[in-house]
């Protein structure tokens, strides 16, 4: 039993062995027969500007400035993060040179505006620019043919890095936005064909900062731009500055427009509108202004002509950098403005206020687009300027920052010095008490502020007062010297030492007041087009009323002569003899007034040379009478015309006050004892300046042209040329027939005079005539009008009378009229 049991182990064993054995071969083989397993393949790499995942594109060490669009920033690369709700949406890029190279002006000059819109298209990101110059209302037909004709170009594409976290934005690299030379947003192409500007120097070229506010962002990038003809720097071959880039959002709902009307001055902007039933293309105008709008709650009560507060007031931060004796100053110019807000119906609608200091809010800025700021430059600029930006769709001034220059108060000084010393002992120094320089810092604080409402210069204002009445306490005080501080009537220098008490500057006016209200006043339950019935009713209830006149600023030449800068009164001639007594009285207390103890004259030759250039104000306000035609904006329904030549009379008593105030020496300017204290010599060359510049501006192929109308027009009640210029000749000429010797002042006079004849027979050329407002210039075809013959005509007689009186007088009388028949011979036959 036990072998047999034995026996059937072993056996178990052997098979179990065998079997095991079996399948451990088996196994073996099907080891050797089995492919080995493959490694695990590597994942591919993205293509190449593949969207990436956010954390990949915006990696921890980058620095985020959370704002309008979240900006990552490391070693001159930059992210903008922009959420899908601004896709589509128009933002202003206002671009500006911040930081200039000398011989471009200075900083902070607007040189592009542009309306942009971000836009999605499959894996880009595009940059469109806006035209806003020519619209139709999107229900009318026309309109597709206007987005048709109006096709937004691009200025600029980027390929999606990333979708952010939630995916309801993307990422972008907007570098190149910055360091490529991106025309719009670079340096100006004017400037760029007149220095010959080839291309970016790269090298020389790299982003300052982006920063990333609530409302914009703004980019600061140093440029450096080869140039054939650099301003300055020459040996460099290049020219660098700092730009700044201002991208504003728009916003979601335009304000509603008020429509321009010329008979009030305002800063306004236009569009050809194709929408309108007009059988042509039209443009129509909108005013720049703020936003001012009632509370509901408030209507009630405004309809009533009680005042309201605005849902929004107009706020001005004034500078942390702003010197603080001049802060209080400053903010009172700007709330000056309060009492014309008023005659609009609001009340406290415009306040000015200190910005936070840094421990308070450190992240406050006056880039930020919701503080308008009166920024201080420390700039040897003698300057201020109040510049404003504002909605292409709507006019709505989004924000303002008026830039105050240090050196703006040489400028006060040298005003207030020389246009009322002669009555004012507060100004009889070369440093003021801070109380008379504050005075005149809120003076340019108001003017300045008033721009930025929407306000230009408004140079007709001043002729609306009697020159007489300039010298009455009662009337200075309550209007001022003119109706307008958007006028240059600087100071009072009509009145004389007698009129005590009279004020010497402007305040908020008659007319800044009217304009404000026509402006702004809300005409509640209309649209914009309903609105003009009112806004002319109101202009009507005015007109004719000088007081209420805007006169445009002139440049080019002046051809209106009631709206000229720095003049004051209704009579240029009679105000300009009132001034002339005051500098006449200024000038032997000139070096008393100056003079410091341990100091040198250079504040006496400045102020000399201001007292020269306040006389040559004068010259330019009464001769602007010859040839001049005046300008008063009318509509079609109101009576009159709008342009009226100057009067016969004004004409000729013009040129006598010129002939017998500054071509008759003026000798009482010529100070010896002043001359051997600033120079070694000039005084002969300085007279003959100012002569010949007065003549040349008389002698104008504009102004002639203007006579030369005015005659044919007018016929005898008109001041023709033929007798202005004999006027003028016996004028100039008066030695010819007195026997009189000709001194030295008088020949310098009479050859300037040959000159400019010269100049008319054989320079001068065809000009082309325009008036856009400020430019204003008479055509004329020189070869092809009556100013060459008057020319010629004008020589031939004199070179007949010198010839006959060449032989009285002394040596110098004799070799001078001999010269002249001589220098006439090579006018008449210059070969």
């Amino acid at each position: 039993m036990t072998k047999k049991v034995f026996s059937q182990l072993v056996l178990i064993a052997l098979v179990f062995g065998f079997s095991a054995d079996a399948n451990a071969q088996i196994w073996k083989r099907k080891k050797k027969e089995e492919p080995k397993k493959a490694a695990p393949k590597p994942k591919p790499k993205p293509k190449k500007g593949a969207i990436q995942p956010y954390s990949k594109v915006v990696t921890k060490d980058m620095k985020t400035d959370e704002g309008l669009f979240h900006v990552h920033s490391k070693d001159n690369t930059f992210l903008f993060e922009i959420p899908d709700s601004l896709m589509e949406r128009e933002m202003l890029m206002v671009t500006r040179i911040a930081k200039t190279a000398s011989g471009i002006g200075f900083g902070g000059g607007k040189a592009n505006t542009q309306v942009l819109r971000w836009q999605r298209k499959d894996k880009k990101v595009l940059l469109r620019i806006v035209s806003h110059n020519v619209v139709a209302d999107t229900i009318l037909p026309v309109h597709e043919a206007v987005v048709n004709s109006n096709f937004e170009p691009i200025l600029y594409t980027f390929p999606i890095k990333a979708f952010n976290k939630d995916t309801t934005g993307v990422v972008i690299d907007a570098t190149k936005l910055l360091t490529e030379d991106i025309k719009p947003l670079g340096f100006p192409q004017f400037y760029r064909t007149r220095y010959r500007v080839s291309r970016l120097d790269k090298s020389r070229s790299y982003t300052e900062r982006v920063s990333s506010y609530p409302q914009n962002i703004e980019f600061r990038h140093v440029k450096t731009y080869f140039a054939a003809r650099p301003p300055s720097n020459g040996s460099v071959g290049s020219i660098s500055l700092e730009m700044s880039n201002s991208m504003i959002l728009l916003p979601k709902v335009p304000m509603k427009r008020r429509y321009f009307d010329e008979r009030v001055g305002w800063f306004a902007r236009g569009q050809t509108d194709y929408g309108l039933a007009d059988q042509k293309s039209k443009t129509v105008q909108y005013l720049d202004r703020w936003r001012l709008e009632v509370k509901d709650e408030d209507i009630e009560k405004f309809k009533r002509g009680e005042l309201v507060e605005p849902k929004k007031q107009i706020v001005y931060y004034v500078d942390r950098a702003t010197p603080k004796e001049w802060v209080p100053y400053i903010k009172q110019g700007i709330e000056d403005w309060q009492v014309a807000f008023e005659a609009a119906g609001f009340k406290n609608a415009i306040i000015a206020k200190d910005p936070p200091s840094k421990e308070e809010d450190p992240d406050w800025s006056p880039e930020d687009v919701r503080y308008s700021v009166v920024r201080y430059l420390a700039s040897p600029i003698p300057n201020a300027n109040g510049p404003h930006v504002s909605d292409p769709r709507s006019g709505e001034i989004l924000e303002s920052d008026i830039n105050w220059y240090h050196n703006v108060m040489t400028l006060l000084h040298n005003w207030y010095f020389i246009q009322t010393a002669a009555i004012n002992e507060e100004a009889r120094s070369n440093s003021f008490k801070t109380e008379i320089m504050g005075r005149l810092v809120q003076f340019v604080s108001s003017h300045e502020v008033g721009h930025t409402l929407g306000l230009p210069h408004n140079m007709g204002s001043s002729v609306a007062y009697p020159v007489d009445s300039l010298r009455s306490s009662s009337f200075t005080d309550k209007y001022g010297t003119a109706p307008s501080i958007m006028d240059y009537a600087r100071f009072n220098y009509v009145a004389q030492p007698e009129d005590k008490g009279v004020a010497l500057m402007p305040n908020i006016g008659v007319y800044d007041k009217y304009a404000i209200s026509w402006g702004y006043r809300p005409i509640l339950d209309t649209d914009a087009k309903a609105e003009k019935e009112t806004l002319d009713a109101w202009i009507m209830k005015h007109a004719g009323d000088p007081m209420y006149r805007f006169g445009h600023q002139q440049a080019g030449g002046v051809v209106d002569p009631s709206s000229q800068t720095e003049d004051l009164g209704d009579n240029a001639m009679k105000a300009s003899m009132y001034g002339i007594k005051n500098l006449k009285r200024i000038l032997p207390n000139l070096e008393k007034w100056t003079s410091e103890k341990g100091q040198n004259y250079d504040e006496l030759s400045t102020m000399y040379g201001q007292l020269l250039g306040q006389f040559n104000r004068y010259m330019g306000h009464v001769s602007a009478n010859v040839g001049g035609v005046y300008e008063y904006y009318k509509t079609s329904d109101q009576e009159g015309a709008v342009y009226t030549h100057v009067d016969k009379a004004t004409q000729k008593e013009a040129l006598n006050f010129v002939i017998d105030n500054l071509f008759e020496t003026p000798t009482w300017m010529l100070d010896e004892n002043i001359f051997s204290k600033i120079e070694f010599s000039g005084a002969v060359e300085r007279v003959r300046g100012l002569q010949a510049r007065t003549l040349n501006n008389i002698l104008d192929a504009g102004r002639m042209a203007r006579m030369i109308e005015n005659e044919t027009l007018n016929g005898s009640k008109a001041y023709t040329l033929v007798n202005m210029m004999s006027d003028l000749r016996k004028g100039v000429w008066t030695e010819l027939y007195n026997g009189a010797s000709i001194d030295t002042y008088r020949r310098n006079l009479q050859r300037a005079h040959l000159d400019r004849l010269n100049f008319l027979l054989n320079e001068a050329k065809n000009q082309r005539g325009f008036n856009n407002g400020y430019l204003k210039r008479s055509g004329i075809n020189i070869n092809q009008s009556d100013v060459k013959s008057v020319a010629r005509g004008e020589l031939k007689r004199i070179q007949r009378d010198a010839r006959a009186a060449a032989s009285r007088g002394n040596t110098l009388r004799r070799y001078h009229l001999q010269d002249v028949v001589d220098r006439i011979d090579m006018i008449l036959d210059p070969k």
